[in-house]
């Protein structure tokens, strides 16, 4: 009998529910909440509201495009954490009633495990590359940066984290020193390809074994502005496009250098990347390179499912769905999530 999995995710301001059956991906729909560029930032509270607005529609929308009735949904998984408490809530809500009301098992998922699982989602008529057991996983986002060993599906260990800002928020953080707008990220990105990255140097942090810093890093940068901005008031404009290739190599080189010493500790050469700073393109070349050097066999992930999607959670919910891994309906969700 196949097996229909629902999956549900609103960790942050995307508000998205994907279909997937026995595998394969039917549809993968998310509404982006663009009220949030104005404030720098996501505004919780406001993110919240628009997951409430968009629920039920963006679930609609995955069920017509997957061709899917909800009739022939078997589970139905949901983001329970970590990311904004009052995010989770609604879509951890809407999971509870429609796994009441259809009488089907309820799937906890958490997200950052989500992330990694991405690479085992099956496209139709597409090659479908997976890593195989064990492989490292870089996991870069807005919220955090960490070295996994996957030992399985359910079974991964975190060896490297970091200390304090995660490298996403670092490159937003420096996209707005300089002017950008937010998200950030992607901005410098393209602005990276157009400039030296090798026009201004950084200092690294000095940081043992495989964890990360980016919090001094994002202050020197700072600091490097302003010393300046002092000298010339037109600096930031006049080396918009160095700046942004500097700061990029910079925080890339940092992932790389502790990526490669991972690999070289643990003797695992499947390496994978995931979330939502594997979409940046210095990385991924970054990433090849070594590969190159390294003899790596290396996963990168479509763009689209780089950044939060709900395709991530239903194939996170598939296998948990083969194991039996199911929720009652108590289950509440967690800003923090541990995994």
């Amino acid at each position: 009998m196949s097996i229909t999995i629902l999956g549900i995710e609103s960790s942050c301001d995307d508000t998205s529910a994907a279909v997937i059956k026995d595998g394969y991906l039917l549809s993968n729909y998310i509404a982006n909440q663009d009220v949030h560029k104005a404030y720098g930032g996501v505004v919780p509270e406001l993110a919240s509201r628009a997951h409430q607005q968009n629920i039920i529609p963006v679930v609609d929308q995955a069920l017509k495009k997957a061709g899917v009735t909800k009739e022939e949904v078997s589970a139905i998984a949901f983001t329970r954490g970590p990311g904004l408490l009052g995010s989770l809530l609604v879509g951890t809500s809407f999971a509870k009633s429609f796994a009441l009301a259809m009488n089907i098992p309820l799937v906890e998922v958490n997200h950052l495990q989500a992330h990694i699982l991405v690479h085992f989602i099956k496209q139709l008529e597409k090659e479908n590359k997976q890593p195989e057991f064990p492989f490292l996983c870089l996991l870069v986002s807005g919220g955090h940066t960490q070295i996994v060993i996957v030992k399985d599906y359910s079974d991964m260990e975190i060896i490297g984290q970091t200390i304090d800002d995660a490298a996403g928020e670092a490159f937003d953080k420096c996209a707005k020193v300089i002017g950008l707008s937010y998200p950030g990220g992607p901005l410098i990105d393209q602005k990276a390809k157009h400039g030296n990255r090798e026009a201004f140097a950084f200092n690294k942090p000095k940081i043992k074994e495989l964890d990360y810093s980016f919090s001094g890093l994002k202050t020197s940068f700072l600091y490097f502005i302003r010393d300046e901005m002092k000298k010339d008031a037109d600096f930031v404009k006049n080396n918009m496009n160095d700046l942004c290739a500097s700061i990029q190599f910079t925080i890339i080189d940092i992932l790389m250098e502790k990526l490669e010493k991972a690999s070289k500790q643990t003797g695992i050469n499947q390496i994978a990347v995931s979330g939502g700073v594997s979409a940046n393109s210095g990385l991924r070349e970054a990433l090849l390179k070594k590969a190159e050097i390294n003899q790596w066999d290396t996963y990168i992930p479509e763009f689209k499912l780089t950044t939060d999607n709900a395709a991530m959670i239903a194939i996170n919910g598939y296998y948990k769905f083969l194991n039996r891994d199911f929720v009652s309906q108590d289950i509440a969700p967690l800003a923090r999530f541990a995994y």
